[in-house]
């Protein structure tokens, strides 16, 4: 099902390529499209995963500089039945998280650096399982060349405005071009979307399972969501292709955002963790406060995720390695709340 569906997504993408080709130089720009498409799907194949990782400042790391990040990767890849996939930590003060790779053997999962100071152990435990859920699904691979493709559109569809005005061989007019330079980077972000939304919950659900309690994840969705609202991440904001590898949207919100939004509603995905935990008999971690945290909704006391709220405990991201936090905030304070 994942081959076919990034076969279509392969085939859309060209097409696309193709009619921009067609409208901006004629049967000749076609041609030229044709073998950009086939170029840029190549190594989308090949290289998207690296192109993504390199694109949000991410940093790869090991044991010794994020044990307990990279322990608990290596634990829920080997519940899942999957080779270990290398470990990234993105420089954004936004708690956030995506997995990258054409397959299970070349994967990688991302972490923001705010993630750890935002979320318990456990809650991240339930965003790591999430993204081994689409390693695991195959949906990496779709999800990477949809980034790297629908960018490409967008780029090529600009050079068009400014070098294709003319009308040789048939090619449009300034305020055509300039109207698809608008429309190509729409219908790319529409072809986006074609990747169903269904995935998230599909991975919601597998995460859910695979960390052993989806309250986790829900609570880690409500945290992530109202963090992703607050604190923008400039380098996703300039790649908005990329938004759709993300657990939560990274976008800033705002109407174009939910128009175009690739994420399902988060409280719709809460309420399904919650539902799921219900079949599987979990109940919550520690007893629900009476009013939910400023953070939002958890299962969790409190919002902060000092080492008593944390059971599983963990000292996250090692301070001072050189992976461990942005270059220009290295006096941030320990993300379980430790000296």
């Amino acid at each position: 099902m994942n081959f076919m569906r990034t076969a279509i997504l392969l085939a859309g993408m060209t097409a696309l390529f193709m009619i921009v080709g067609l409208a901006l130089g004629g049967r000749a720009g076609m041609g030229i499209a044709l073998v950009f498409a086939i170029g840029a799907n190549m190594f989308a194949y090949w290289n998207s995963d690296h192109m993504a990782l390199a694109s949000v400042d991410s940093h790869e790391v090991d044991r010794s500089t994020a044990p307990d990040l990279v322990d608990d990767v290596a634990t829920l890849a080997s519940r899942a039945g999957l080779p270990m996939p290398r470990v990234y930590v993105v420089n954004s003060d936004q708690p956030n998280a995506f997995a990258t790779g054409r397959d299970p053997e070349h994967a990688a999962i991302a972490v923001n650096y705010g993630l750890s100071q935002m979320l318990t152990r456990e809650e991240r435990m339930g965003v790591l399982a999430h993204e081994m859920a689409h390693i695991k699904h195959r949906d990496t691979l779709t999800m990477t060349i949809a980034a790297t493709l629908a960018g490409a559109i967008s780029s090529i569809a600009s050079w068009g405005m400014f070098f294709g005005g003319g009308r040789r061989d048939g090619g449009p007019g300034p305020l055509a071009s300039i109207a698809l330079a608008i429309l190509a980077p729409i219908a790319a972000m529409i072809v986006q979307m074609a990747v169903s939304r269904s995935r998230e919950y599909v991975a919601d659900r597998t995460g859910g399972e695979l960390c052993g309690n989806p309250l986790w994840l829900a609570s880690a969705l409500s945290k992530i969501s109202d963090g992703a609202a607050a604190i923008p991440d400039e380098a996703v904001e300039a790649k908005p292709a990329m938004a759709h590898l993300f657990i939560v949207n990274p976008l800033a919100g705002g109407p174009r955002d939910n128009l175009f939004s690739t994420h399902p509603d988060t409280q719709n995905r809460i309420d399904a963790l919650v539902a799921l935990a219900q079949e599987m008999g979990v109940g919550m971690a520690q007893p629900q406060p009476a009013a939910a945290p400023a953070g939002g909704w958890s299962p969790f006391r409190g919002d902060t995720p000092t080492g008593a709220d944390s059971f599983l405990g963990g000292s996250g991201i090692v301070r001072g390695s050189p992976w461990g936090s942005p270059p220009s905030q290295t006096n941030r304070p320990d993300p379980w709340g430790r000296s």
